[in-house]
């Protein structure tokens, strides 16, 4: 028996056919209290119903109840059975209180509707109108009430647990806030769903603010294969200045609504959540009854689709037909349920303005109270409104206008020129510089406007936020402190001047240039956004408390940025109060170069045609001489400045190892570089580090645990057709990206995009080379040897890139460094690492380093860099193999030569050659030894008989006789020495002629030759 749909009060006397919970498949019930038998059979997602209705005598029980009165029952239908036909059954609103109910009657087709402003009346099972004071959306539901969260709305937050980072989300849930519900806003994910069956195709439609970006927000529906929504358009857009519509269409059948959240507020500043109010949804079977207008709101007639908001200083309650005007010393705002009392006024509660100048040059200076008007006059306390009417002198004109005769200010025409007083026309040879530049406020210019935009209440009549005031516009008080006041330019685009040549590398069409100044006693912020459109506009810039006079500009690169809105807030947190009035923000200038339909404020110089003395650009490379239109040819390796190409200082030398592009706009490096480096040419080719490269620091954590990572792109270096680094962010559909060398975004690893990754907040870091060195500081840039240790010999090489674009931190805008390093370990190409010092590449948020490490980055292999080695002579061949000298630090260039073979001759042949040589060289030494010793011994023999004719004189040599040789003296001297023995024959004696005794036996000699013996 099917437990959930038994009637307990066997007393009664009813058939209930309607089960709030189905029972299981293949089981039937039968009521045990009465002669009904309900037969319930499931047949895949149908069920059909089978009524079999027996007479019964009453229990003796049952007497003792009273009849049921229609105000002790309802009327609901069964479900559809597979033919789509139903019962309308009486189901009493408590059991056991009565007895008589209805018998079961043959209900409306499963499709049957009421238009909106109807219902369905049970009892006669007819259409009805709504009375008044409510209303009906016919096949719909409508939820504008948010003092808790609707019956079928479930809210929950998803932890977050990743690695051992863990955090409790369970309280990150959509809270409601009276006429919406808003989101978390913390680093959670947070959802909001609704589950509604359709009897038919319908739709679900609301109302959402989406003001930041650091939260994403995505709506999708599910069905009964839980296929959801596609994830295309799924996301939400974001909405700065107003509420937005949202519509999808449903299928029939059931549907479960999600509304999700996930906040990522990198920064120290809280995200501002989401707004949902005035959920619709269509298709629903039938509406039984109408619903009463919530306080605030009426319907005055009958069939009523919806409420009435009641407008400003009157009020309603519940289910009103009318709203009820406050009393004189109170005030309401628009679509109130109650009136709050007037304060007394003070003087933060009225403005002053101008009126238009007059033929005299004369204005009024006039004095209003905010409206909408809430305060008393008449209240203790309360000030007056000052008298208005005082005449002062009007302001000038602004610049490129001229004061008519009616005293207005009025636009030069074409070709002309003012400084605000009179026009007058552009000199030969000059052209106009276009644009806006607004000063004087003496109106709101034909091209700003001032709105009012409050995320509580929204009405299409919005009040004056920004008033003019002569030489500044500022921010009017507010009716509440939480309104944002916006100011917003619009203009058609941009056009460069003819003096300007285009050229794709000149990416700056246009800049905008504001001063401003905030004074603030709570927490106010000044908005700075530029987009389309002042509802896609996305913010540029922000500036938080009190701000001096100080200027900021923004340099424009698409020309679908032509709107520009300033808001400012007063402070974040909602308040009906106002007690911030006296905050304020003041713009004194505000000056946009470069802008279609603008006006002059000054003329050119510029270059003319030979033809007609029209105004044409000077080719590339070219500068114009002042004073002239003559154009001449800037030095080479330079580039033209593109503010003002006129005089020689207009031409910029390009910085170290790079060279200007075609249109001399650029300066590039096409990956090559040769470097001096101890008294050696070094060569580079970084061509295969050029491509686009990514990389990205260590994953970092919010104080809520989500986790985050900066990521880079890269392209070093490349020609002019080369491929542009590019950075854009997915959270919303416009897709804002950034082109240029290097640019920087953060990536937030999800799940709930259906991809891996987010991206958000793109921005540039170098979209301009300005040189490439091995130096360590060039153009106030460090990159200093700290943050990257030296390791080799070797200089690191040294890529220097600047960004134009300024911020309130970087008042000079941002650059970067990227440092190559030598390392032929590094296979891969992207190894690029951060300075530890620094693990965001940054300590300041505008100078960024990086080292890239990789073989690539080695000098190309010259011959210095190889050497030979010469093997033996092995059988007559001698072969000579070339290696590389070890550490090897280069890459590409020179390849080894191959191996050289040569003929060469055996060590055994020149082993004989040399023993050869040894023994002829020997044989002539002995002989040469043997002839001068010869010739020794003569000389000692003739001195020796000249020391024995010296006769008794000691120490004094005999007179020479004769200066020539005696007779006879050399065929004695000869004579001596032939008798004298060999050495072989004094050998040969000494063995024969030894005497008995032993002795030898030597024959006697004259005194000459024995003397020259002991010689």
């Amino acid at each position: 028996m099917c437990k959930q749909c038994r009637d307990k009060s066997a007393a009664i006397l009813t058939a209930r056919l309607f089960c709030h919970t189905p029972c299981l498949k293949g089981t039937y019930l039968l009521e045990t209290a009465m002669f009904l038998s309900h037969v319930l059979f499931s047949a895949g997602t149908q069920r059909v119903c089978v009524i079999f209705l027996l007479p019964l005598l009453l229990l003796t029980e049952t007497a003792e109840l009273p009849s049921c009165k229609e105000s002790d029952y309802h009327f609901e239908y069964t479900d559809c059975d597979v033919l789509g036909s139903r019962w309308r059954v009486a189901i009493p609103n408590k059991p056991e209180t009565c007895t008589g109910l209805p018998d079961p009657v043959k209900g409306t087709q499963c499709t049957f509707t009421c238009s909106e402003g109807e219902f369905l009346d049970m009892r006669t099972q007819e259409c009805q109108k709504c009375v008044a004071g409510t209303y009906s959306l016919g096949t719909g539901v409508a939820f504008d009430e948010w003092d808790s969260l609707p019956t079928g709305f479930i809210s929950h937050g998803i932890n977050i647990n990743f690695g051992d980072t863990y955090t409790n989300c369970s309280n990150s849930t959509w809270i409601p806030k009276g006429d919406y519900v808003a989101s978390n806003s913390d680093e959670c994910t947070s959802t909001l769903s609704y589950a509604v069956s359709l009897k038919k195709p319908g739709s679900v439609s609301f109302q959402y603010f989406y003001p930041d970006s650091h939260i994403f927000f995505e709506f999708y529906v599910q069905n009964d294969q839980c296929q959801s929504t596609d994830s295309q358009r799924r996301w939400m857009k974001i909405s700065e200045s107003d509420w937005d519509y949202h519509y999808v269409e449903l299928s029939s059948g059931n549907n479960v609504l999600y509304w999700r959240t996930t906040g990522f507020t990198l920064a120290a500043n809280t995200a501002k959540p989401v707004l949902l109010k005035n959920i619709s949804i269509l298709g629903v079977s039938y509406t039984s009854e109408c619903f009463h207008c919530k306080p605030g709101t009426y319907s005055d007639k009958p069939g009523a689709a919806r409420c009435i908001p009641c407008a400003a200083n009157s009020y309603s309650n519940k289910g009103a037909t009318a709203c009820q005007p406050c009393e004189a010393d109170k005030y309401s705002g628009i679509g109130s349920g109650t009136c709050l009392q007037r304060p007394p006024c003070k003087a933060t509660d009225y403005f002053y303005t101008h009126t238009p100048c007059d033929s005299s040059g004369q204005t009024q200076l006039m004095y209003k109270w905010i409206e909408p008007k809430i305060c008393s006059e008449s209240a203790e306390g309360a000030v007056k409104l000052p008298a208005s009417g005082e005449m002062v002198a009007c302001t000038p004109c602004n610049p490129g206008f001229f004061s008519s005769n009616t005293s207005t200010c009025e636009p030069c025409p074409h070709g002309f020129y003012s400084n605000g007083t009179e026009c007058s026309e552009c000199p030969a040879g000059t052209e106009p510089v276009l644009g806006f530049e607004y000063k004087w406020w003496n109106k709101m210019p034909g091209n700003m406007r001032s709105s009012v935009f409050s995320s509580e209440y929204s009405s299409t009549e919005r009040s004056t936020g920004w008033e003019v005031a002569g030489e500044y516009i500022y921010t009017t008080p507010s009716d509440q402190d939480s309104d944002y006041m916006l100011l917003t330019l619009t203009v058609p685009g941009y056009s460069q001047p003819h003096s300007l040549s285009e050229d794709k590398e000149r990416v700056v069409l246009s800049r905008i240039t504001f001063v401003f100044e905030t004074k603030c006693t709570a927490d106010c912020k000044l908005y700075f956004m530029a987009g389309q459109n002042e509802r896609n506009n996305m913010m540029v810039e922000s500036w938080s408390g009190t701000i001096g006079k100080q200027s900021y500009s923004y340099l424009i690169k698409s020309n679908n940025t032509v709107s520009f809105t300033w808001g400012f807030q007063r402070t974040a947190a909602f308040s009906m109060k106002n007690e911030y009035s006296s905050d304020l923000a003041k713009i004194y200038s505000v000056h946009l170069t470069n802008a279609i339909g603008g006006v002059a404020s000054e003329c050119r110089q510029c270059a003319l045609a030979l033809a007609d003395s029209a105004c044409v650009p000077c080719p590339p490379g070219h500068y114009m001489l002042n004073g002239t239109g003559v154009c001449k040819s800037c030095p080479s390796n330079t580039i033209i400045r593109p503010e003002q190409p006129v005089g020689k200082e207009a031409c910029i030398p390009c910085g170290p190892n790079t060279y200007s592009n075609e249109g001399r706009s650029a300066c590039m490096s096409d990956c090559t570089l040769a470097l001096h480096h101890k008294g050696e040419t070094l060569h580079y080719d970084f061509t295969p580090l050029a491509n686009v490269t990514g990389f990205q620091g260590s994953p970092r954590f919010t104080s809520k645990g989500l986790q985050y990572i900066h990521h880079f792109s890269v392209a070093l270096c490349g020609t002019e057709n080369r491929v542009l680094a590019s950075c854009e962010e997915n959270v919303t559909e416009s897709k804002r990206g950034v082109k240029g060398y290097i640019c920087q975004f953060t990536v937030v690893p999800s799940e709930i995009r259906g991809q891996s990754v987010v991206s958000s907040q793109p921005f540039s870091i170098g979209d301009t080379l300005i040189g490439v060195s091995t130096d360590h500081k060039f153009d106030d840039i460090s990159s200093l040897d700290g943050n990257f240790p030296v390791e080799s010999e070797l200089p690191d090489v040294i890529f220097y890139y600047r960004s134009r674009e300024t911020t309130q931190a970087c008042k000079n805008g941002r650059s970067t460094s990227i440092r190559l390093r030598c390392d032929p370990t590094v296979t891969l190409k992207d190894h690029v690492s951060l300075p530890s010092k620094c693990s965001e590449g940054t300590c300041d948020g505008c100078s960024f380093h990086f080292l890239w490490r990789s073989q690539h980055a080695c000098p190309l292999c010259s011959e210095s860099n190889y050497k030979e080695i010469v093997s033996a002579c092995i059988q007559g061949i001698q072969r000579t193999t070339y290696v590389w000298q070890q550490p090897l630090r280069c890459t590409g260039g020179v390849s080894l030569p191959s191996q050289q073979i040569s003929a060469c001759v055996t060590l055994d042949f020149w082993l004989k050659f040399g023993v050869s040589i040894g023994t002829v060289a020997a044989v002539l030494l002995i002989t040469l030894i043997c002839y001068f010793w010869k010739r020794t011994r003569k000389l000692q023999y003739k001195y020796s008989k000249l020391m024995m004719t010296a006769g008794d004189k000691e120490c004094e040599l005999p007179a020479a006789d004769s200066c020539a040789i005696m007779e006879g003296e050399d065929a004695e001297d000869d004579l001596i020495y032939l008798s004298k023995k060999s050495f072989f024959t004094k050998i040969k004696s000494y063995s024969r002629e030894r005497t008995s005794d032993g002795f030898d036996s030597v024959p006697l000699k004259s005194s000459a030759a024995q003397e020259m013996e002991m010689n």
